[in-house]
């Protein structure tokens, strides 16, 4: 008889924004007439910019031609794309990546659970606490783990890099040797993030100790200060211990047309193997590419008119996360990030529970967020909101706190 891969079994309930979405369709369901404010899952609003919408026309106009009609992408992605990436995203910064370096796929969610896969199971892994959940779910997945405890919501073998108040949201070199540890920079869910030079000491502190770093700077393009790093290849060393994740979806907003890539230097090896041909040999052998018209339209965002546009679309939200911290602070509540993301992380008032105040909120002021217990135990107590929605309804949301 067939058997299952148990490991999925011991996930405990459902994946966190399933979970918000079945209490909103609850809850919208019993009253119907309620306007709710989303301020929840971390999706953007705005519609594509003017230059990716004359591309994605222009695309698909070719692909009705035989003479530029496109069949299956190449491995790595289209190479206009990739030479574009590897020279604005990184050779500008003074990083050495090169295009051939590049994977171009569907996403960075993707990415951060595919990349486990070519990593030995025996593994430890560290992540930041309260952590995005799509990091340890994959591993758990894939039997990596270990058991989960209820009681403290974490799991045997991961180890925890708590990241509170107490600490400045900076996540302590572990006291347990990690393998790979993930880092998510500037960070989902609390919104803070590394300087330059305290990104430079986990590089170091990951090549003295042979771990490799998976950075998810998926919200780079929300950076403010000078002093936080862009990409971490600006830090000096990173080829040879870091991968680096990427994401369409917030900068360009392509969270319905999906495109993202995942950077692998050559320089980074396990002994005499590179982790850039098992990458490499794991994408061509399980992934067929995004279509060329996302490629294409990704390409858009690098003209002179993409980029101006998709800066104004970055700056919309950022005014959205200053209203929301300004707003919140005004109230009386203690709040962090909205400066260099778009997330702001805020104490729930009278100790409540982060669910009990998720409850609070959707049932008294109709404004959904998401539970800090959701991304980890030192969540608890925390609350994440977005500023991915419209000004309006974020001018609302903040007229609704004042009366809480």
């Amino acid at each position: 008889m067939f058997k299952i891969n148990d490991n999925y079994l011991k996930l405990p309930g459902s994946y966190l924004f399933s979970n918000i979405a079945g209490k909103v369709a609850a809850y919208q369901e019993a009253h119907p007439d309620r306007e709710l404010i989303r301020l929840g899952i971390g999706d953007v609003t705005q519609p594509l910019a003017p230059r990716i919408i004359e591309t994605l026309h222009e695309a698909v106009d070719e692909m009705g031609h035989a003479d530029t009609f496109k069949g299956y992408a190449p491995d790595l992605g289209y190479e206009f794309l990739r030479n574009a990436i590897a020279r604005q995203d990184y050779q500008e910064r003074g990083c050495r990546i090169q295009a051939d370096e590049i994977f171009i796929s569907d996403g960075a969610k993707c990415d951060s659970g595919n990349i486990q896969e070519i990593f030995s199971v025996d593994n430890r892994i560290a992540v930041c606490d309260p952590v995005y959940p799509v990091y340890v779910d994959t591993n758990v997945m894939a039997g990596r783990a270990g058991t989960y405890d209820p009681g403290t919501e974490t799991w045997s073998d991961v180890i925890y890099m708590p990241c509170t108040a107490e600490n400045g949201f900076i996540p302590d070199f572990p006291t347990e040797v990690p393998d790979i540890i993930y880092l998510c920079i500037p960070n989902n869910p609390t919104g803070t993030t590394l300087t330059r030079s305290q990104l430079q000491d986990w590089v170091d502190y990951a090549n003295n100790v042979g771990a490799v770093i998976i950075y998810d700077a998926a919200y780079e393009a929300y950076i403010t200060e000078e002093n936080v790093p862009h990409s971490i290849y600006e830090c000096k060393g990173a080829e040879t211990c870091a991968i680096e994740l990427r994401s369409f979806s917030k900068n360009a907003g392509f969270t319905g047309t999906r495109l993202g890539f995942t950077v692998v230097p050559k320089a980074l090896k396990c002994g005499e193997v590179t982790l850039h041909s098992l990458w490499a040999r794991r994408h061509g052998t399980k992934y067929n590419g995004a279509p060329y018209i996302i490629q294409k339209a990704g390409f858009a965002c690098y003209s002179d008119e993409g980029r101006a546009q998709i800066k104004d679309q970055v700056a919309y939200y950022m005014r959205n996360a200053r209203t929301i911290k300004e707003g919140l602070g005004a109230a009386g509540f203690e709040v962090y990030g909205g400066v260099n993301a778009p997330y702001i992380w805020l104490k729930t008032p009278n100790r409540m529970s982060s669910w009990d105040f998720f409850d609070y909120l959707l049932d008294k002021v109709g404004i959904v967020g998401t539970p800090g217990s959701g991304f980890g135990p030192s969540g608890e107590g925390y609350f994440r909101l977005t500023a991915f929605g419209s000004y309006e309804n974020t001018l609302k949301a903040m007229e609704r706190f004042k009366n809480i």
